[in-house]
């Protein structure tokens, strides 16, 4: 095939290829930074039903253009412990629609006629229009990341649409070659036919390029309906490879998952394929040996895999048993992936992931602290260990989802997905100095109690209610970031302020009480350390507090955010303030010396 064209063909068609993968790529991301918040919405959904799994596949695919993304993803969901492998069966099937859109969009490239509206479908008419348009967005919203966007889809639309004219010029000489037209024929041979959609796709990994290429080859009229319909079953089956390599290295789970889905298509193949042969053969219906066209392929793919579908979607429990009984128990260890490098594909889910990973981070840190507040005055050498443990996990915590979020920045992301990877970044080490203080505390415990050390009782009712002020601004903090509740930050700094003005105000009763000899100088240095302790968990909730509202507002300077908060509404700043003031007074507690 490749002797009978011209050298520069051959160029052509492998730079027409080259232009519409990328072409596909770019339209993508443009498509999913635009419905990136819908992303994750649909993806909180998808664990409720099967059936609402199903519609996320299609949606997805139909976003990020590749069935084989989705998978890759779903085996990403599935070894991270966000969904079960039911549920990922229903995305699989959703997957295997939702990539027919591609086919659809590419099939206007067989749009003709003399009507004027109608050429205006064709591909050469508004490509150079769409691509104009997106210049002109990007000429003229050059700081609107959402028009941006936009012009990534008009662009990737139009590098897809130029690729396939390219590729088909590319073989357009092939239609008076004898050669090409035998063996276009070989492929009316069901296996062969099969064996080759599903080796090319297998290749160039992407079962909307491989499409594109056979819709640009019906248009020489060389190939019929028998030999297009078995190779567009065997492309289904060479979108596997993508998932299948994606999942070594992955628990048993995950590569279940990735096993549904070839084994999905595959069946669904088998089955249909067997169907079709049987009515070609008995029935020898006319249209077997008709030309395709690229609309007829689209007609094909889209209802291959609705057939598929609605076949194999009752025995969606006796796939799962299959694939249990392939890839048995014991095969790994069986451990969850918190953060899967296989999300970062689609950037607004992994962001997604990272902030519920980093949810979890800050509740353990909290909950680290609440361990260590107790153990205080009440020593407990299992909860000092446990604390201990949890200041480990938080710091495994930091460095896993450190790393990832670097990773994703280095990707193409919306500009909301963005100023979220920022805010996660500076919050990390406001999450693991929490969970530090609480091993100071801890030690603090520790000193206490090996020294056989005694506060006095005014000064432990003190110290408790500063710990309470505390216990509230971590509780605010924390939150306010979980619900990104801006409302509840706001109101965290005045309580920062009254934490400090209990430091000032107990350091100064203990000087009082040592001045009256109630108190020794070694409790100070105690009493300092955990003061210091204290007022440094309020800062660092205060810093979680104002990064979630600069970032919302676009910009990271925390004391110019301070300073207006006091400065431009003094009102309700004072009026929190001494709401905070009042409710943790010193003057409350009653003097017991």
């Amino acid at each position: 095939m490749v002797m009978s064209m011209d050298i520069f063909d051959v160029f052509s068609l492998l730079g027409g290829l080259a232009v519409l993968l990328y072409g596909v790529k770019l339209m993508g991301q443009g498509l999913e930074k635009k419905a990136g918040g819908k992303l994750k919405t649909l993806l909180a959904a998808a664990t409720s039903t099967k059936f609402k799994g199903f519609l996320l596949g299609v949606v997805i695919t139909a976003v990020i253009q590749s069935s084989a993304t989705t998978t890759v993803m779903v085996v990403g969901f599935v070894n991270s412990g966000i969904l079960n492998l039911g549920q990922a069966i229903g995305i699989i099937m959703g997957a295997n629609l939702g990539t027919s859109v591609t086919s659809w969009i590419m099939s206007l490239i067989g749009v003709s006629s003399d009507e004027m509206w109608v050429q205006f479908l064709n591909p050469r008419t508004f490509t150079p229009i769409i691509a104009f348009a997106a210049i002109i967005i990007l000429l003229v919203f050059k700081k609107d990341s959402k028009k941006s966007d936009t012009a990534s889809i008009l662009f990737g639309l139009a590098f897809l649409m130029y690729g396939m004219q390219m590729i088909t010029e590319a073989v357009s000489g092939l239609k008076d070659v004898p050669e090409f037209a035998q063996l276009m024929s070989m492929f009316s041979n069901p296996l062969l036919g099969v064996l080759a959609g599903a080796v090319i796709t297998a290749i160039i990994q992407s079962s909307a390029a491989s499409v594109g290429i056979l819709q640009a080859l019906s248009l020489n009229g060389q190939l019929s309906y028998s030999s297009a319909i078995p190779i567009i079953m065997g492309q289904n089956i060479g979108t596997c490879v993508t998932a299948m390599i994606s999942s070594l290295g992955a628990n048993k789970n995950a590569k279940r998952a990735a096993f549904i889905h070839l084994s999905f298509n595959t069946i669904g193949t088998l089955v249909w394929l067997t169907i079709y042969s049987i009515i070609n053969a008995v029935l020898q219906p006319a249209i077997s040996n008709e030309a395709v066209t690229p609309v007829g392929i689209a007609v094909c793919h889209s209802s291959f895999n609705i057939l598929t579908i609605v076949t194999l979607a009752p025995f969606n429990k006796l796939l799962e048993k299959l694939a249990c009984a392939v890839i048995r128990e014991g095969t790994d260890k069986g451990e969850f992936a918190l953060l899967d490098d296989r999300l970062i594909s689609t950037p607004s889910i992994a962001v997604e992931r990272s902030r519920t990973v980093a949810i979890s981070m800050a509740h353990e840190a909290e909950e680290s602290l609440n361990i260590a507040f107790d153990t205080l005055f009440d020593y407990n050498e299992k909860r000092a260990k446990k604390v201990r443990e949890m200041e480990e996990s938080v710091d495994m915590y930091e460095d896993s989802l450190g790393t990832y979020l670097v990773k994703i920045s280095n990707m193409s992301t919306s500009e909301s997905d963005s100023r979220e990877v920022s805010e996660l970044l500076h919050m990390l080490s406001d999450f693991e100095r929490l969970s530090d203080h609480a091993v100071n505390i801890i030690e603090t415990a520790e000193e206490i109690q090996d020294k056989e050390l005694k506060f006095s009782e005014e000064a432990v009712s003190e110290i408790k209610v500063m710990i309470s002020a505390v216990r509230e601004i971590l509780d605010m903090s924390i939150s306010s970031f979980e619900n990104n509740d801006l409302r509840k930050a706001v109101e965290v700094e005045p309580l920062e302020q009254v934490v400090d003005r209990l430091k000032v105000q107990i350091k100064s009763a203990h000087i009082e009480r040592l001045r009256k000899q109630v108190c020794t100088i070694e409790m100070g240095f105690v009493l300092s350390d955990l003061l210091t302790d204290l007022e440094r968990i309020s800062d660092h909730c205060s810093n979680i507090a104002v990064c979630m509202i600069e970032i919302a507002h676009d910009s990271f300077d925390m004391h110019d955010y301070i300073n207006h908060l006091k400065v431009e509404t003094p009102k309700e700043y004072d009026s929190k303030y001494a709401f905070y003031r009042d409710k943790y007074s010193l003057n409350n507690i009653k003097s017991t010396t």
